[in-house]
């Protein structure tokens, strides 16, 4: 098995995570003001229909994901998930600046709601596409790569934004919708072309076999996997098959044989994804609010830590996966948390906004970076070879769960408390994030040496 991430390859699975990047980019900036501005909608009820997609994928993601292990086409597992949501998505989102022009608060929740359920029909799947053509120990490095084509396409949608989005209360929305739907339609329809999923996952299955017998079990892919880690379970699980059977029976008999350390390990690092989606989202909902009360900004200043924060992400995701294969996905995940934590310790002292603060955001930025560069690639290891597509669903449930939970919690704090309980809010669940990382024995990866240095910059055409 190769020990060499394929960059391209990955850059194209990536366009499925680019695509529905820009959708939800567009859909938390623009929704709003829609709801808002042309149907005089209050926050409450707004923030009500804005919280209804996290609900939808409550539901929609286990199932689809689950459904999607399950299912075996010429396409593939996961394609036909992903061609048809994406196109059953793009039909309906044009629905909704046609509701808007014509002032259909019926027409446009109804639209909203099919965007919702075409969306949700096809995360989990678009996601689990990148493990199940991956190597388990090339997965933190796979993943940056995917996050930073989600980062790409959110970005594009900010520009389109910028570019499109009219002055007045009731711009032409249109264009940017239009311009959306195209960057999803022809990055699914390249992925569909470049990427033959059944046919790549076949050749990694024989590959990793080969590997099986070559080996004593213990060696995977090149690497040593750290004792009792999920991609060791699942290579003694995928041995004890006998040659020749089916990859349906591969599949029941590593569901049969899944150890109880690796479901504990399991819930604690469901719990921490909760915990610092709990912290980290407070902050990024609520700091506009607190910029304005407590450090006395004006208008969209509150932006440019935002954005500081996005662009250190971006610009880390590549080097975070270098230095997960080097060092461990929990010691990176581990390290990011205390990062986001000092820096939450540290705004609680700032009494008024100082350039400074931007560095702080910065590694802020780096920190969360370093957590979803490896978090999911722990997840999928923990998780059984059939099931990638079930606890793909699974670690967003947990992840949407708290974008449910943490606007209310929070916001009755702020509300009923001070705005100033912000940053302890958010440091108090980053250090219970890390308390039970430190509970994760499963999942990690530990790297394989290299014959020499010159090795560690090799990588697949």
């Amino acid at each position: 098995m190769t020990s060499k991430l394929n960059y391209k390859r990955t850059f194209f699975i990536g366009l499925a995570f680019l695509s529905i990047s820009a959708f939800w980019q567009m859909y938390d900036n623009i929704i709003p003001l829609m709801l808002q501005n042309t149907f005089g909608l209050g926050e409450t009820v707004t923030g009500v229909l804005m919280a209804m997609d996290n609900v939808l994928a409550l539901v929609l993601l286990p199932v689809f994901g689950a459904l999607s292990d399950r299912v075996d086409t010429r396409l593939g597992k996961r394609t036909p998930f992903i061609l048809g949501g994406t196109v059953l998505a793009v039909i309906f989102m044009m629905l909704l600046p046609l509701a808007d022009k014509k002032q259909s608060l019926v027409l446009f929740v109804a639209a909203l709601f099919a965007t919702l359920l075409a969306m949700g029909l096809y995360r989990s799947p678009a996601v689990a596409l990148m493990p199940d053509l991956t190597p388990n120990h090339l997965r933190s490095r796979a993943n940056a790569v995917i996050n930073l084509m989600g980062a790409v396409g959110g970005v594009y949608a900010l520009i389109m934004i910028k570019l499109l989005v009219g002055a007045g209360d009731r711009p032409d929305y249109a264009p940017l919708f239009v311009s959306i739907a195209a960057l999803m339609a022809i990055a699914v329809g390249v992925l569909m072309i470049t990427i033959r999923e059944r046919k790549l996952r076949r050749e990694l299955l024989a590959a990793e076999g080969g590997k099986q017998e070559a080996g004593s079990g213990s060696e995977v892919e090149g690497g040593k996997q750290e004792a009792g880690s999920g991609s060791e379970v699942e290579g003694r699980m995928q041995a004890s098959v006998p040659a020749g059977e089916t990859e349906e029976a591969r599949q029941q008999s590593a569901k049969a044989m899944l150890p109880r350390e690796v479901k504990r390990s399991m819930i604690f690092m469901l719990a921490s994804i909760f915990l610092w989606f709990t912290a980290y989202n407070a902050v990024t909902t609520a700091f506009s609010r607190y910029t304005r009360v407590v450090w006395k900004m004006e208008g969209g200043s509150f932006a440019n830590c935002l954005m500081v924060a996005t662009v250190a992400a971006i610009i880390s995701y590549i080097p975070i996966g270098s230095i997960s294969a080097r060092f461990g996905r929990k010691k990176t995940i581990m390290g990011g948390v205390l990062v986001m934590a000092a820096c939450y310790l540290g705004a609680i002292f700032v009494g008024q906004y100082h350039p400074a603060v931007n560095i702080a955001f910065a590694l802020i930025g780096v920190g969360w970076a370093a957590i979803n560069v490896n978090s999911y690639p722990m997840i999928v290891a923990m998780s059984q070879g059939g099931d990638i597509g079930k606890f793909t669903g699974t670690y967003y449930t947990f992840s949407m769960a708290a974008q449910i939970v943490t606007p209310i919690l929070s916001g009755f704090l702020l509300e009923n408390v001070s705005y100033k309980t912000l940053f302890p809010y958010a440091l108090v669940f980053s250090l219970a994030a890390f308390l039970t990382m430190t509970q994760v024995r499963h999942g990690d990866v530990r790297p394989e040496k290299k014959a020499s240095v010159l090795e560690n910059f090799d990588v697949d055409d």
